[in-house]
């Protein structure tokens, strides 16, 4: 999944990117959003969500629970 698509689908249903950063082992990216949802994203295409506002996030982005 691309990071900058993930961002534009979450921020268009009013859900706020507050933090984007490359996550502690470099192999990909974590999302910080304003509904307390963390959206990992490894560059290998790996996804997952977590956090009070992850199920919002899945359901946006399609992923399963």
């Amino acid at each position: 999944m691309d990071v900058d698509k993930a961002t534009a689908v979450i921020s268009a249903a009013g859900i706020e990117l507050t933090d984007r950063r490359r996550n502690g082992t470099d192999d990909g990216w974590s999302l910080s959003f304003s509904n307390g949802a963390v959206l990992e994203i490894r560059d290998n295409g790996e996804v997952s969500a977590s956090g009070k506002g992850a199920e919002a996030v899945r359901g946006l982005l399609g992923l399963p629970k």
